[in-house]
């Protein structure tokens, strides 16, 4: 229903109410039939089903079937090892990574605790749950308003609605009825729950409550929004299921191939390929990818970038374009005198100074005040000006109305008087003593201010006699003093990071529910792209959703936007394949925040609501902060290629050595225990060093990598190959020239640790030379290579470990065949890297020569 458009008089007759309001009867009748005040919640997964999501990932449930399989046979020791290695990497993912759907909380506390109502005439306070549908309701400054109202009598009610429109001033309230389908910023005649009246009081009738306000419909917004799964999570699955699938094929192969070949027994195959399960699956790397994250989620959280998900760091690294909120987000949502023209200077200033209601005293800090966004401007204007201007006495005062467009003061001054006014340039100037050429010049200077997206106000005096009365029709012959250009203007900050950002290859889309001229002058001023086409709300909804997708590539300035549009257009640049970014800090943004890949909250000016939807709060409210987080987490996803690229080699290495056996018909040469004992050492040490490399120099100076880029490439998986083998071939056959089976693990097993030692060393650089000034910068790495030689000096060296583990003591002649089968590797690795980084130089330039 269009409120706005109906007389309140029919409004009444159509809710069957009156202006004394309802009678205690028939509002309980109504709240039963209609429910409170209040908006539905989404049924929320109790804690065990959170809990068990994270025992969902396919890998997870393969080791948890081997455990179960191994305890079956009545091999507990082994079967509880690797189901407690499941359970240990369940539960860091479910304390790290949980996070709670606070929306709704936040939707709640938007609106008030209790409201003064008129129940058959008597003001009464009632909780704003029980309000219905055809309460009277009375506002006074400082109310939230509780429900969707429509109003019927109004006394100077300025409302700010910044959280739902994003229009940063308050908005100016009355009775009368609209004729045109206009949104809710325009809706002047309604009062919308969760708003905050700044100032002045009103009578309203209550026409909507809970889901049915605007604050309800955006609530069902974000219950419908299904939260995007980050790119990291679907490459993670991606690489899951590929590991799956080598390792179902290789067990169904060695199955085939080992009964016919050799009729080996089941007991003796179900113990091998439990083996093979256990050293093909890299069961650390969720713990080791978790660690790397959080480490990322603290570095952001210095630089005032907080982090609800941990995955949605990594997601900041392939962010290709962020749509941003203009009002408090790249501009200061504070309004600031950016343009005046006068010849009377001084004149203005003190206009300025005394026409206005904010300011009592000369010795008041206009910081410190609160109110009218406009008069707060013009007084922080002339505080920042050098010379003195003081408060006058005030005689009597004319207050603003939008039915005649400005304020009017009356002072006295030495013998007489002087009026003060301000208000809309084109009044003042009709009432002003000035010649047809004078108006025309007054007349282009307001058109040009206006033109830059800002809003002009003209001031003008009259000096009378000290017993003038202050009335409108006293307001002739005025003296034009000059104009001022209001607006609320870009952060120098905003104005850099949009910079940072282009330059890192990410588009910057400005969308806001202020006018079309404020939000072109806007985009240009911080620097976007495409602002010669602004594209309206209401042009959106003519535009299906294949012509918006299209349209959202080649404009970057929206305006007069609704939620439904932010999120509209978020899904059309989706739609596209673009991995978005939202910032916001209203009540309005937050659908468009929980849609988006990451959500950007404003973390001091932003409402709870969109905090809570965000994947991501700026604690200092600083666009710039953003171009930060996305360094850090191209960083990360850096890091984390690095740490699965080693990983994986280690872990094949170790399913071949399986297969080996298996296909030469000779015993497994590590139980699954030492299988997991190298697993979990190099986890617990190793893996975690490559998560402390710095961000490379290039970082911000490529583009976006693809969507679709998988964390492994066709180079990644050449070298995945052939260090695996490198691993495997040398260390099996340098351990078979030994007697003794506990010797030959002893060796196999101390061969694999030092290959992984080296290579995690490999690994720091994917194709330049792995020593350099930054291995010496990571501390971590060094700490983590002698926590690696004090655990295994333990499984060397101690009984209880050999008895546990199945090792025995190497010699010092075995101990050094060992390390130079290390050495060997590593320098191969960097050799390969260097002839690799040749390589694609060497067609770069033969591919840049041809075209």
């Amino acid at each position: 229903m269009k409120w706005y458009q109906v007389t309140s008089t029919d409004i009444m007759k159509q809710i069957n109410t009156t202006i004394a309001g309802l009678s205690p009867a028939e509002r309980s009748q109504r709240l039963e039939e209609n429910g409170s005040n209040k908006l539905q919640e989404r049924k929320q997964l109790k804690p065990w089903q959170k809990v068990l999501k994270h025992f969902t990932d396919l890998l997870m449930l393969v080791l948890l079937a081997a455990a179960v399989l191994k305890a079956g046979t009545g091999e507990y020791v082994e079967g509880g090892i690797i189901f407690l290695v499941v359970v240990v990497n369940g539960l860091v993912g479910y304390w790290q990574e949980r996070k709670a759907e606070e929306s709704l909380d936040g939707l709640k506390q938007m609106m008030g605790q209790e409201i003064v109502v008129l129940i058959e005439g008597i003001k009464q306070t009632v909780s704003t749950e029980e309000l219905v549908q055809g309460d009277i309701v009375a506002l006074k400054a400082g109310d939230v308003v509780p429900a969707d109202l429509r109003l019927i009598e109004v006394h100077d009610l300025l409302i700010e609605e910044s959280i739902l429109t994003g229009e940063s001033e308050a908005a100016e309230k009355n009775t009368a009825v609209l004729a045109e389908e206009v949104p809710a910023g325009d809706q002047k005649n309604m009062a919308f729950s969760g708003t905050l009246v700044q100032t002045g009081s009103a009578l309203g009738m209550v026409v909507e409550t809970g889901d049915a306000t605007e604050i309800g419909k955006i609530n069902q917004a974000l219950q419908s929004v299904q939260q995007q799964t980050t790119p990291l999570v679907k490459k993670i699955h991606q690489l899951n299921q590929q590991i799956f699938r080598g390792i179902i094929v290789l067990i169904i192969f060695l199955l085939f191939f080992t009964t016919f070949r050799y009729g080996m027994e089941w007991q003796l195959m179900f113990s091998a390929m439990i083996a093979l399960v256990v050293a093909m699956i890299p069961e650390g790397l969720p713990a080791v990818l978790t660690m790397i994250l959080s480490m990322g989620v603290k570095e952001m959280s210095e630089e005032n970038a907080i982090i609800k998900s941990m995955p949605s760091v990594e997601t900041l690294g392939s962010m290709t374009v962020i749509c941003s909120d203009k009002t408090g987000t790249l501009t200061k949502n504070e309004m600031t005198v950016v343009n005046v023209a006068t010849q009377k200077e001084a004149r203005v200033l003190e206009i300025m100074n005394n026409c206005q209601e904010l300011k009592l005293a000369d010795d008041q800090v206009v910081a410190d005040l609160k109110g009218n966004p406009t008069e707060l401007a013009l007084l922080h204007y002339v505080e920042d000006q050098d010379q003195t201007v003081t408060l006058k006495d005030v005689k009597s005062k004319i207050p603003f109305s939008s039915s005649y467009k400005y304020m009017a003061t009356l002072h006295p001054e030495g013998g007489q008087a002087v009026v003060f006014v301000k208000g809309a340039p084109e009044v003042l100037l009709s009432k002003a003593n000035l010649t047809k050429e004078e108006k025309r010049n007054w007349q282009k200077k307001a058109s040009q201010f206006a033109q830059q997206g800002q809003r002009v106000l003209g001031f003008a005096f009259k000096e009378v006699s000290e017993k003038q009365e202050l009335t409108h029709e006293a307001l002739t012959d005025l003296t034009f003093a000059g104009l001022a250009g209001i607006i609320d203007p870009p952060k120098a900050s905003a104005i850099q990071a949009v910079k940072d950002c282009q330059a890192a290859g990410i588009a910057v889309k400005m969308i806001t529910g202020d006018h079309k001229d404020t939000a072109k002058a806007i985009g240009k001023e911080i620097g976007l792209k495409h602002t010669d086409t602004v594209l309206e709300g209401v042009e959106i909804n003519q535009l299906s959703e294949e012509e918006l997708a299209k349209q959202v590539q080649k404009v970057d300035v929206f305006a007069r936007t609704t939620p439904e549009h932010k999120l509209r257009i978020v899904s059309a640049l989706q739609a596209n394949g673009e991995v978005v970014g939202m910032t916001g800090d209203g009540v309005n943004d937050a659908p468009a925040l929980k849609k988006a890949d990451i959500g950007i909250a404003m973390g001091i000016k932003g409402s709870e609501v969109s905090k809570q939807a965000a994947d991501m709060v700026l604690a200092d409210d600083n666009f710039h902060t953003i171009a930060k987080a996305v360094k850090e987490g191209r960083k990360i996803f850096d890091n984390l290629k690095k740490t699965i690229n080693f990983f994986l080699p280690t872990a094949l290495a170790q399913g071949l050595v399986v297969i080996f056996a298996l296909l030469m018909n000779r015993p497994l040469p590590l139980t699954p225990i030492q299988i997991l004992w190298v697993n979990m050492v190099t986890t617990i040490t190793l893996s975690y060093a490559l998560g402390f490399e710095k961000a490379g120099k290039d970082s911000m100076n490529r583009p976006p990598r693809a969507a679709n880029e998988g964390i492994l490439s066709a180079y990644s998986l050449f070298r995945v190959i052939y260090v695996s083998l490198l691993i495997m071939v040398p260390a099996y056959f340098l351990a078979m020239q030994f007697e003794g089976q506990a010797l030959q693990q002893t060796i196999l097993l101390q061969n694999i640790v030092l290959a992984q030692a080296v290579y995690m060393i490999n690994c720091r650089e994917l194709t330049n030379p792995s020593i350099n000034k930054g291995l010496f910068q990571n501390r971590p790495l060094f700490l983590s290579l002698g926590i690696l030689t004090v655990l295994q000096s333990a499984v060397l060296f101690l009984p209880i470990m050999q008895q546990w583990v199945g090792t025995t003591t190497l010699s010092g002649t075995q101990q050094l065949i060992v390390f130079a089968n290390a050495a060997l590797l590593f320098l191969i690795v960097e050799m390969e890297k260097g002839l690799t980084k040749r390589i694609v130089r060497s067609q770069s330039q033969t591919s840049s020569d041809l075209s």
